[in-house]
Order: C-alpha cells, then sequence, then structure tokens
C-alpha cells in the first residue's frame, strides 16, 4: 500500500483497517517537510545545537521553520525538574516551563516559541487517557501502537499547521536506546512512511570517544548505536559527529562504511569556541545543501536573503572573537557545578560581552562556601557579580554576604529572581535597620517579611505550574537606570518565573533609604526591577524577571549590556573606548519572529 492510501484511509481505526492517522483538519500531506534529529552513544551531545543551526540556515534562505522538542520524562513540563538533573528551566513567553533546547532555538533562530513547540510524555499519555476517557477510539483497546504513536504525529502535524511551517524540525530528546523514547522513535518512523521519504531527513549524532590512555579516536560505540537506530527502522541520511578535536577521516570513512551513509553526508561537529559558529561550520561541510535536495527544496530558497543574514551572523562572530578587552564576572549561586543549570545567563554574558568588545572569564563561586569574613577575598578581584535565580534557603547567607560587599565596595551587581528578593532582604537588614527582615519562603513566620507570597499564590497548593510564568508588561519610571537602558520606553515586556514578590507593606520604607524600584507591573502592586541610583553605585540593578530568557546573539539584553559595561569601567577601560548602548542597533524589546500560531 502506498504512503498516499495510508493518509488517505480512516484516521480512527476501526475493524476494518490497522491504520491510525489522526490528522488536522486543515493539514495537507507533502507541504511541509520534516528534519529529525536523533542521539547515540550518549546524552548532551548538542542535537539542540546541531538542529537550531541547520534551521537557522533554512531560515536564512527564506524558508519559514518551526522546530519541536519531544521529552521522554513523564512530567507534565520541565517546572519540577532539579538544575542539577537536567539543566535550567527554559520559560516560554506564553509560560510554559521547558528544556533548556528551547531556549538554544529561541537565540539561533530569533524566534519567540510557544507551548507547541514542546511536548512530554507525559503530555502525550495524559492526551490519550483523556481521549480514552471520552470514547474517541471507538471502543479499541488502547495501545502504544497505532493510539500514542498516533498522538505525536499528531502532535508534529498540529505544529506544522499552526506555523505553516515549510520545515519543522523534531528534535528527540535522550538517546536511541532509551525505553522513554522509543515510541518516539516508533512514531517519526510510521510517519516517515505515511508522508513518503522525500518530505523526511533524518540526522544521527554520536560521539567518538578519545582514552586518553590511547591517544586515538575510536568508534566502536558510535557504530553499535547506530545499528541499533538502523534496527528501529530509522536509516539516517546524516550522522554528525561529536568529538573535542575534528573527527578523522579514518573514522568517518569507518563510519560510513557501517552506517551505509555516504562519506561526504558524515559531518565532523567537533567542539568550538562557540555555539554560534555551528551554522557556518555546516555550510562548509555542505549540509544544508545535501538536506534541501533530500527534502525538494533548493528552488524555494532565496540566495540574496542568505548572504545578507550571513554576513550580519559573521559580523557578530567577528566581535566575540576580537573582544579584547578582559574582565571577569562572578556566577554566585548554589548550582555551580553543573554549568547547564545557568546556559541562559551564559550566553548572555557572551552576547553582550561581544557587543561590547569585552572578553568574559566567567568564575563561578558556590554561594555555600561564602560569609561576610570571607566575602571580600573571593570576590574583589571580580569586575562583576551575578547572583541568579534559585528556591529555597541553602547558600542564602553567602549570597547576602556577596550582595552585602558589592554594595559597600562598588562592585557592579546583577541580580536576577531571587537575586532581587536577597538583595531587598539584604538592603532591609543593613540600610534600613530591619534587622529581622527575611522572605517567607526562608523564614515562615518571620517578624519582618519584606518578600512575601504574591496574593494569587497563597491559595494555591503543589509545585508543579503554579508560579506567575511567562511574559508580563513591565512599566518603567522616568529618569532611571532603567528608563535609559530600555532606549526611554515606558514600557517593556519581561519574563517571569516566580511566586515570592517584595511585599507591598515595605516598599515605601525601602524607598525612602533610597532603594528605586524602576520597573513595576502596570495592573499590581508587584515590583519587578530595582536599582541604586547612579549616583550611590556604580551599576546596581535587580530584576524579579529572567531577563537572561529573551537576549539574543544580535539583540544583546539592556541590562546585561549595562552591567557588563559597568564592569569594563571597574577593569579600568575607559568609558569613551566602549561601544555607547545605541537601543537602535540592539532592538531587544521590540518583537521577534514568532513561531506561535498565525491568525
Amino acid at each position: 500500500m502506498s504512503s498516499k492510501h495510508v493518509l488517505s484511509s480512516l484516521t480512527h481505526a476501526s475493524d476494518d483497517t490497522e491504520f491510525f492517522t489522526p490528522m488536522p483538519s486543515a493539514y495537507e500531506p507533502g507541504k511541509t517537510k520534516y528534519v529529525v534529529v536523533l542521539g547515540t552513544v550518549m546524552s548532551g551531545l548538542g542535537k539542540g545545537i546541531f538542529s537550531s543551526s541547520l534551521a537557522k540556515i533554512f531560515k536564512d534562505k527564506g524558508l519559514s521553520v518551526s522546530p519541536i522538542k519531544l521529552e521522554g520524562y513523564l512530567n507534565r513540563d520541565s517546572g519540577t525538574l532539579n538544575p542539577h538533573r537536567h539543566g535550567e528551566v527554559f520559560v516560554l513567553d506564553d509560560g510554559v516551563e521547558c528544556d533548556m533546547d528551547l531556549g538554544t532555538y529561541e537565540r539561533m533562530l530569533n524566534m519567540d516559541l510557544s507551548r507547541l513547540n514542546f511536548t512530554t510524555s507525559g503530555q502525550i499519555f495524559s492526551s490519550v487517557l483523556d481521549k480514552e476517557r471520552q470514547g474517541k477510539y471507538l471502543g479499541r483497546d488502547v495501545q502504544m501502537i497505532p493510539h500514542v504513536t498516533g498522538e505525536v504525529k499528531l502532535r508534529l502535524r498540529e505544529l506544522a499547521v499552526a506555523t505553516e511551517a515549510d520545515v519543522v524540525f523534531v528534535e528527540i530528546g535522550g538517546t536511541v536506546g532509551d525505553v522513554e523514547n522509543a515510541y518516539y522513535i516508533e512514531a517519526v518512523r510510521e510517519m516517515a512512511f505515511e508522508e513518503g521519504r522525500e518530505n523526511f531527513c533524518f540526522v544521527a549524532l554520536t560521539y567518538i570517544v578519545e582514552p586518553k590512555i590511547l591517544g586515538e579516536q575510536k568508534s566502536k560505540p558510535a557504530q553499535m548505536n547506530l545499528k541499533q537506530l538502523n534496527a528501529a527502522g530509522i536509516h539516517p541520511s546524516i550522522i554528525a559527529c561529536r568529538a573535542s578535536g575534528p573527527v578523522a577521516k579514518k573514522v568517518r570513512e569507518k563510519i560510513a562504511l557501517f552506517s551505509n551513509v555516504p562519506m561526504e553526508d558524515v559531518f565532523s561537529m567537533h567542539d568550538s569556541d562557540s555555539v554560534y559558529v555551528v551554522p557556518e561550520m555546516l555550510r562548509g561541510a555542505g549540509i544544508d545543501s545535501t538536506v534541501l535536495k533530500m527534502l525538494g527544496l533548493t528552488d524555494r530558497t532565496d540566495i540574496k536573503a542568505e548572504e545578507g543574514a550571513r554576513k550580519i551572523w559573521a559580523n557578530y562572530i567577528a566581535r566575540f572573537r576580537s573582544a579584547a578587552n578582559p574582565i571577569k564576572i562572578g556566577i554566585i549561586g548554589k548550582y555551580t557545578a553543573v554549568r547547564d543549570s545557568y546556559a541562559s545567563i551564559i550566553q548572555s554574558v557572551e552576547h553582550a560581552g561581544a557587543y561590547l568588545g569585552a572578553k568574559v572569564q566567567l568564575e563561578w563561586v558556590d554561594s555555600t562556601d561564602l560569609n561576610d569574613d570571607n566575602a571580600g577575598q573571593q570576590l574583589d578581584s571580580l569586575h562583576g557579580v551575578i547572583v541568579p535565580g534559585g528556591f529555597g534557603f541553602r547558600g542564602v547567607d553567602g549570597k547576602l554576604a556577596c550582595i552585602r560587599y558589592a554594595r559597600e565596595h562598588g562592585v557592579p551587581y546583577l541580580g536576577l529572581c531571587y537575586g532581587m528578593q536577597i538583595a531587598v532582604i539584604e538592603f532591609a537588614r543593613n540600610v534600613c535597620g530591619f534587622t529581622h527582615a527575611n522572605s517567607t519562603e526562608i523564614e515562615l513566620d518571620c517578624p519582618e517579611p519584606v518578600i512575601d507570597l504574591l496574593p494569587d499564590q497563597k491559595k494555591i497548593e503543589g509545585l508543579g505550574g503554579n508560579m506567575r510564568l511567562g511574559g508580563f508588561d513591565v512599566a518603567i519610571t522616568e529618569n532611571t537606570r532603567a528608563y535609559s537602558l530600555f532606549g526611554n520606553r515606558e514600557h517593556i515586556r519581561l519574563r517571569f518565573r516566580h511566586r515570592y514578590e517584595v511585599n507591598p507593606d515595605y516598599i515605601e520604607k525601602l524607598e525612602s533609604h533610597g532603594l528605586v524600584f524602576s520597573g513595576r507591573s502596570p495592573v499590581a502592586p508587584i515590583m519587578q526591577i530595582l536599582e541604586l541610583s547612579p549616583d550611590k553605585h556604580p551599576f546596581f540593578m535587580a530584576t524579579q524577571a529572567h531577563p537572561e530568557l529573551t537576549s539574543r546573539p544580535l539583540d544583546p539584553q539592556p541590562m546585561f549590556l549595562g552591567f557588563i559595561r559597568a564592569a569594563l569601567q571597574r577593569s579600568g577601560v575607559d568609558a569613551s573606548a566602549i561601544p555607547t548602548l545605541e537601543m537602535n542597533d540592539t532592538p531587544h524589546h521590540q518583537s521577534s519572529d514568532t513561531a506561535a500560531p498565525r491568525a
């Protein structure tokens, strides 16, 4: 039976057919192409980096693209995941808590994604069970095949319809062989059969080991895992080989031989100084041309548009690599052992550093090791400190010591989410004289709760999805540092993920001692940005938001720009030698492209 016949068959399994192909009403088979990226050997190889880089190239060529990440875990979303286990939780503008790879897609593509771009097994199984209760499977016994795999296929086709994408990039989390990924792999195999192989391209990322004791690259783990992928019915058209250095020709030949993939399509994706150089690595290897030919899209590309986009991107890479002014920035947190916990902060610092010519060296400081006695010893050599988001009481004393030292000694400070709450507590204790000031998250019955639960949160129980999540408008006060950084705009939009806020009962008291709340919610008494005036501190700002989530390579986040600029001046760089913060050059606060449903 042909693929076309399968798609024209019944969309619900019955006694007459075993085909189960739930289809959005507006879906046109063959209109959208699919690139599926899978991992082998080990997780964390950079599937999201490869997928987003190839998607960026296609976007540069004038094609419409939309990514989706398929996660195998049973959580409904990433909101309750410990950063030690799964890296940072990335928050989309519509409030979805998702995998950090969605941040990679947003930054690389300069697109705001939506809940349609992220799926977990928890979402898939919940949807299937809801439909079973509603009798939508016509009395059939509900099985992994065809019902669960059918739900996965439906998600992919719904995304294609909603975003009108020319190409949907599908990233399957984890690795081939993971039990939780088996039905995802089966679903894309079925879908390639239904749509026709000319509409699908499979890419496998693998890892080339190089044991120090041997001193040479070995491909055996890659060979075995690629065979496992073939056994699942997936025959990749492209293999990207991850390694610390360029993968030797001999190794790539062996991979090609054992996987039936042409040598020219076995690509060395070795470590580089920035993830943003990967698009040019792919172009240089001809991967983009190969995929375009496979999918029949070559005639639909815009060469002139691509040339312009490449020049702009190359300028960013040049600025990043030519940055000559070294500065040390401290990240003060309790997840510093796992760098992925702060992935978006790392990227935001890079974006601002490239724009301002700063060669940033990050210093990781575990807040549990800090106190008032050793803060100066650990922080004095830094040119700026960032206290990122977090939850709970562990490491709070160290963060308080850090903030006090930065405030009293003129060290540029940027507080993010929890970093703003702790800054308020420190200021209340050491400037306002509220010696018992605290957060009710840390001390439930504290006598001076300068940080307390949001009113709407007090009646909610449980952890998952109950915070103030996603994009919200912020009203900016005129004649403040925030007002200047955001291009003298009275309203901006930032992303949030928090339960607690500055207690409104203490706002007037804090302000009377010199704390400036320069950003507020337009519709509620929620303080969203604070600062000390320039005559009191070279740069002291904090925000209840997560500005790192919206920084882009070509569009650095303004608060990070201001922070890095202040750090450069602390390092001794003359202000006149630092590029000015021209918001016309970095229109961060203007809308970017979107992969959300189109009207």
